[in-house]
Parts: C-alpha cells; structure tokens; sequence
C-alpha cells in the first residue's frame, strides 16, 4: 500500500463526513440550498487549502482538481433533499440524527488529522515532527472553524469535547510514528490506523463522559 491510495482514502473519507457536517449546520441555520452546498464544500476543503498554502503546493489542489468540491456539493445536495423532506420526528429518531452527525464529524477530523500529515511526508517534510503535526491539525480543523465562523457560531476548536485537543493528539501520534518508522509498506498503514484511532477514540470519550477543557463561567 503506498501514500498515494492512502491519501485517496483519508481524503474522500475526510471530504464525504466533512460535508455532511459543513450541510447539517447549514440546515440549522435555515439556509437555503445554495449556502448548504456553499458551507458542505467550504468545511470540505477549507483545512486543505490551508494545508497546500503552508507547504508551497500552489494553487492549491481545491483549485485545480475538482473532484472534492463536486463530492461535498453531491453530498450537500443528498443532504438537502433528505432533510427538506423531514416532517415531526420522534425523539429516537432526533437522538440518532444527532448521533450520526457526531459520528460523520469525528470521521472526518480523523480523516483530515492523518491526511495532512501525509501530505506533508510526501511533500518532503517526513523530518520535521513539529510541521507535520501542524499540517494534520490544520487539515482538520481549518474547515469546520471557517464553517462555524459563517453560521454565526463558536468555532468548535474552543468549545466542543476536547474537539482541537483529539486532532492534536493524533497528529502527533501518526507525525512521530511516521517519523520514527518510515513510510515503509506495512508501517505506513500501523502510522495512519494508530492516529485515525487515537483521534477517534478520544472523541468517543469526551462525547460519552461529557469531557471538555476547564473554562472560566462568568455568570452570565
């Protein structure tokens, strides 16, 4: 298996659950089907393109290959047509929405965590720890704050169950491991399921015990 099929897998993986995360959001700020399509592709490709700035990779592959845009915009219109048909819903079948858009979010911040930091060993970089670590992060967390900037809303980084901190960790994890490894055959797949793991579990948690960082309660 060589970095080139891998990145095939995070990227429609992270592209897929990302817009479906960039369409829910839209639909619950009541926007039309142009801003669901606008946001689905915005929170899609917006750490991407932040990635590819970082590393020189200009213009950025959203700009030159369409294929991610024309993936978060089918999936923000499936969304669209779905959830335009919903009427009054059971309480079961609300918890399970909500269910499954935690469960597309963390896929796709796992996803995007250990894309970037195998964009960045391709790029050359596989000796720098603390830029590949920067690139995963980014890649993940770029777009859903630009998302959440556009729907009026606390970017998800600075609030939500240890949301930033779960990419972090996992960028680190797939940085050093590729590091110490090498992107050799099996290695490469150990890295990419150990930091695709790690982000995912740690989501898992928070979500299931409530966890988030200490902050300051004002009162009001």
């Amino acid at each position: 298996m060589n970095f080139e099929f891998l990145l095939e897998i995070m990227d429609i993986l992270g592209t897929v659950a990302f817009a479906v995360s960039g369409a829910a959001v839209a639909a619950e700020s009541c926007m039309d089907l142009f801003g669901m399509i606008a946001l689905a592709i915005i929170t899609a490709t917006g750490g991407g393109i932040f990635r590819d700035i970082i590393i020189g990779a200009l213009p950025p592959r959203a700009f030159t290959d369409p294929r991610d845009v024309l993936i978060a915009a089918a999936t923000a219109f499936i969304m669209f047509a779905v959830l335009s048909r919903k009427k009054k819903v059971s309480s079961f079948v609300e918890k399970t929405y909500v269910i499954a858009l935690f469960i597309t979010d963390t896929l796709g911040l796992a996803a995007f965590t250990v894309e970037g930091v195998l964009t960045g060993v391709n790029a050359g970089f596989a000796d720098n720890v603390f830029l590949l670590s920067f690139l995963g992060f980014s890649t993940a967390v770029i777009g859903g704050t630009v998302r959440d900037i556009c729907a009026g809303r606390i970017p998800a980084i600075f609030r939500k169950h240890v949301y930033a901190v779960a990419a972090i960790v996992g960028a680190v994890t797939t940085s050093v491991m590729l590091s110490l490894w090498g992107s050799r055959g099996i290695y490469e797949v150990i890295c990419c399921v150990a930091g695709f793991a790690i982000v995912t579990i740690l989501r898992v948690l928070a979500f299931c015990f409530k966890w988030n960082l200490p902050r300051i309660r004002t009162g009001r």
